[in-house]
């Protein structure tokens, strides 16, 4: 990683321009046309579905660089996308052919400069940035990054303000015209071999997995994939097994115990219902008992059941009276006397 002092970048971030809010037909100045400070995004007083013409105002774009611009609605209109040999410009005003060595280009636009004719010898196929179709925009001025291992060499270091939480600190990306496979030394300016994964580095372009650590050390590509073992994949399932089998266990022995205690509760109030009925009978035993035991409780006893059944043969001997019918003497009709209630029945 290459640092650059932050007095430029912090002073510059200190101005303020509201910009960026004209809509079509409002005035505007190109003089304003720029790049944010930290991260060099283009900017404008017209907002980002115009673009402000020569004629100081704010015009619809008349083309587009991204497949989905930032800025437009769902519904909304897109301008063109440029042809093959023509590229958009960041004002997006119109497409423009495309731009030949030497010629001036914006920053990190090597889509404007028009490609070598071994672009496909050149061209940089894992996207890492280094070039567009083996042509690179370096320091504003479009070159062909053509150039091979001990050769003189062209850098640009670009510093952007990258933030982690509430701190921010300067991210500079270093680019060259070297060939792919090869770096462009920012101390000697000669292009030279790429390392391999584990050997010393600086920056991200020295290593040919682009990845440069925080030890100085460069790692494996970003993009690639993890290897996991087979008995990663073993400790996984016995560990989910196994916490499921735990989870059963547990679940049972907690339930076990829940169904324990409901059954002493049971068990338990059945007890206390045999107690208190064997409690009522002793009661009533012991008070049978205490009033037998009374003194002359046995002679009244006797005495009453002689006096009973003197009555009773009484009685006996007297003849029964005979009731009248009252459905007449004919004798034709039963009827049947229940507490004074006459019902008669054929």
């Amino acid at each position: 990683m290459y640092w650059l002092p932050l007095t430029l970048i912090l002073t510059s971030g200190q101005l303020l321009v509201k910009a960026g809010y004209q809509t079509k037909g409002q005035n505007c100045s190109s003089a304003d046309n720029r790049l944010q400070i930290g991260t060099y995004q283009f900017y404008s007083d017209c907002d980002s579905q115009n673009y402000c013409s020569s004629d100081g105002v704010c015009q619809p774009k008349g083309c587009r660089k991204d497949q989905f611009p930032f800025g437009y609605s769902q519904d909304s209109p897109l301008p063109p996308l440029c042809p093959s040999g023509q590229f958009c410009p960041d004002e997006a005003d119109a497409c423009q052919p495309l731009l030949s060595v030497g010629s001036p280009c914006q920053l990190n636009r090597d889509d404007q400069c028009e490609p070598p004719p071994n672009a496909a010898e050149l061209a940089d196929t894992l996207h890492y940035g280094r070039n567009v179709n083996g042509a690179v925009c370096l320091n504003n001025v479009c070159m062909w990054a053509n150039v091979t291992v001990g050769q003189p060499c062209e850098v640009e270091n670009t510093a952007y303000i990258a933030y982690t939480g509430s701190s921010e600190y300067i991210d500079v990306a270093s680019r060259g015209n070297c060939q792919v496979g090869l770096f462009c030394d920012s101390q000697q300016l000669t292009c030279m071999s790429m390392k391999a994964v584990g050997e010393s580095c600086d920056g991200d372009k020295e290593c040919s997995s682009f990845n440069c650590q925080s030890n100085g050390v460069c790692g494996q590509s970003a993009d690639t994939p993890n290897q996991i073992g087979v008995w990663v994949y073993v400790l996984v399932g016995v560990g989910i097994l196994g916490g499921m089998s735990g989870t059963l266990t547990l679940l049972f022995l907690i339930h076990r115990r829940q169904r324990d205690n409901e059954r002493e509760k049971r068990e338990q109030y059945w007890r206390e219902q045999y107690a208190f009925r064997q409690n009522i009978l002793q009661m009533r035993e012991t008070a049978r008992t205490s009033i037998l035991s009374l003194p002359g409780h046995g002679s009244n006893r006797s005495t009453m059941y002689s006096r009973a059944a003197s009555a009773a043969s009484d009685d006996s001997s007297s003849p029964i009276p005979q009731q009248q019918s009252p459905y007449g003497a004919s004798g034709l009709r039963n009827y049947m006397v229940d507490d004074g209630d006459f019902r008669g029945r054929d």
